[in-house]
């Protein structure tokens, strides 16, 4: 099979394979001239504004195999990027030690993102919060002598600034940025740092502009962004985050793109607590009413929550299952109506994009509660509106004169072509919805083996060192396991007597008390502050053996100096 064309003056005889190998090159040097940019308020793709849907998808909460599924799905969703964090803890669980692989390759992870023909935002943290362990910290970070973590500290600047740079550099190693043909067109620095950030005073404000040129020094050559942080230097776009973006809100410099990191379409959960619903008329809603107010750009977070494996999940007590009521839930699978309810408004916003990026747009009270918002595109004489009703409780019947009689459930938007015919009501769900069950797997057999612990060490209390003092935990064990024992012997002589009560103070999560090789009872915290264990126990004349096995259930990831809380019996008393 031969393919003819024209290129100047000459004509071509190829074969199919040399065609699509040309063809492809041109792709790839199309791509290569990807440039992102921003001014006027709008995020510049090439030079031409663009309205962009976002959707978190983490590449270790689901497996390598999951990948191009959900990446797909997200795609016929009306997603056109694909945004995660960066763990480091897992990428870095030992000092200088990496590991990449799996489904920890996050360089593949992207390339899947490109292959699907859609844009990706790279958040590196390094701290993410995310209902992670530690927020992503690891934990060999918090025994180096002298740190302190996210504040103008040399030695965390210095960690902080080795791990960016090694993750920067391994993306343009693989041309994942966008000026180099890959999909990467915006990359953040810090997360939620305004948050926390009033306790640590002058050394925060000088730690976000260290923060800030650091992350310039990389030259990525797309932008960089700080999400909550109202105050970012004027080289970052602040970004938003919550279940809604208020009205008034707008970024600290008028160049930039009003951008949404994180819509929450649910919530984490938590061990023994409830499952967080939120309606797909709520996440509808708030996601119309952001480009109401002239946003570019919004992110799902989650668009896929997926799985905490192993000992990933942060706390104390977050689940493993990290589903968040996303429009993929935790297996991959379509969320209706949520997934569905999102496309249609995804498909009816893109439909006049052109008209929303003129960035010429008005905003008329027509009555309490109602808000008709007017973009128009006066080259071509063109329009789109959205009509709001933030009544929670009411609908009402919408007189707009011309244009037209409008009856607005209570809570929502409408989005009308032309502001005269309604295409989109996020109250409005026709979306299929169905039941899924469970069935058995045909494939393969599996079954439960139960292992006992060796304790006879433990209970008789021969441990692998030993100390003068009650340690903390997290700086014992290095985060390589939930559990700790504290072992000790207590001589006991006729004048003591052999009724006594154990008492343990405690700011571990999980207690297991023994005496004399017997279990002498277990306790927990409810909030994960610590609590304390008291229990009456009968010792023996001589030597009594006391063995205490402290856990941890998910370590603390957010708030300001959370790396400080304590974990384990330190300090004690005992």
């Amino acid at each position: 099979m031969m393919e003819y064309f024209w290129r100047r003056d000459m004509l071509l005889v190829l074969g199919l394979s040399q065609l699509l190998c040309f063809s492809t090159s041109l792709l790839l040097a199309h791509a290569a001239a990807t440039q992102v940019t921003y001014d006027n308020g709008q995020l510049l793709i090439n030079g031409q504004p663009r309205i962009l849907f976002s959707g978190s998808i983490h590449y270790p909460r689901s497996t390598v195999e999951m990948w191009p599924d959900l990446i797909q799905k997200a795609k016929e969703g009306g997603i056109d990027v694909i945004e995660t964090y960066i763990f480091w803890d897992v990428h870095e669980p030992h000092h200088r030690q990496y590991n990449f692989e799996g489904n920890l390759d996050f360089i593949r992870f992207f390339k899947a993102v490109q292959q699907a023909g859609l844009y990706g935002i790279l958040r590196i943290g390094p701290y993410v919060c995310a209902e992670w362990n530690y927020g992503g910290f690891p934990v060999w970070l918090h025994n180096l002598p002298g740190v302190a973590f996210r504040t103008d500290n040399q030695v965390y600047k210095d960690e902080m600034q080795t791990f960016t740079t090694k993750i920067v550099d391994m993306v343009k190693q693989a041309n994942l940025f966008a000026p180099q043909g890959g999909p990467i067109i915006l990359a953040q620095i810090e997360n939620e740092y305004g948050n926390i950030m009033e306790p640590y005073g002058a050394a925060g404000k000088s730690y976000i502009q260290w923060c800030a040129k650091m992350a310039e020094s990389q030259n990525i050559g797309v932008p960089w962004i700080m999400c909550q942080q109202d105050d970012a230097p004027q080289t970052m776009i602040n970004t938003n985050n919550g279940f809604y973006t208020k009205w008034e809100w707008k970024p600290n410099n008028p160049k930039s793109p009003k951008m949404w990191t994180e819509n929450w379409t649910g919530w984490f959960k938590g061990w023994g607590l409830p499952t967080h619903h939120r309606a797909a008329e709520d996440v509808a809603f708030a996601v119309a009413r952001f480009f109401q107010i002239g946003g570019v750009l919004q992110n799902y977070y989650m668009y896929h929550g997926g799985t905490n494996f192993g000992r990933t999940a942060g706390g104390p007590y977050i689940s493993t299952t990290y589903d968040y009521d996303a429009p993929l839930d935790e297996y991959g699978l379509l969320n209706q109506p949520k997934w569905g309810h999102l496309k249609q408004l995804h498909e009816s916003i893109k439909s006049a994009e052109s008209i929303l990026t003129k960035n010429s747009f008005t905003h008329k009270a027509i009555q309490r509660h109602v808000t008709l918002t007017t973009f128009m595109d006066h080259s071509s004489g063109k329009s789109f509106c959205f009509l709001s009703n933030l009544d929670i409780q009411q609908g009402v019947d919408v007189d707009l004169g011309k244009i037209g009689n409008y009856f607005l459930p209570a809570w929502s938007v409408s989005l009308l072509v032309d502001c005269n015919k309604e295409i989109y009501n996020t109250a409005k769900v026709n979306t299929q919805t169905y039941f899924k069950t469970k069935k058995p797997s045909n494939v393969g057999t599996h079954h439960w083996e139960w292992k006992a612990e060796p304790l006879d060490d433990a209970l008789q209390g021969h441990g692998s060192f030993t100390a003068d003092k009650l340690l903390e935990q997290k700086a014992t064990t290095v985060d390589a396991s939930d559990y700790l024992w504290y072992m000790t012997s207590v001589n006991i002589d006729n004048s003591f007597g052999k009724e006594a009560t154990l008492h343990v103070n405690t700011t571990g999560h999980v207690l297991h008390a023994y005496v004399n090789k017997k279990i002498m009872g277990s306790g927990w915290s409810s909030d994960g502050k610590g609590f304390v264990f008291e229990k009456p126990i009968t010792l023996v004349e001589g030597p009594n053996s006391l063995s205490l096995l402290s856990a941890t259930v998910g370590l603390k990831n957010y708030d300001a100096f959370f790396e400080t809380v304590p974990n384990g019996i330190v300090g004690g008393p005992v």
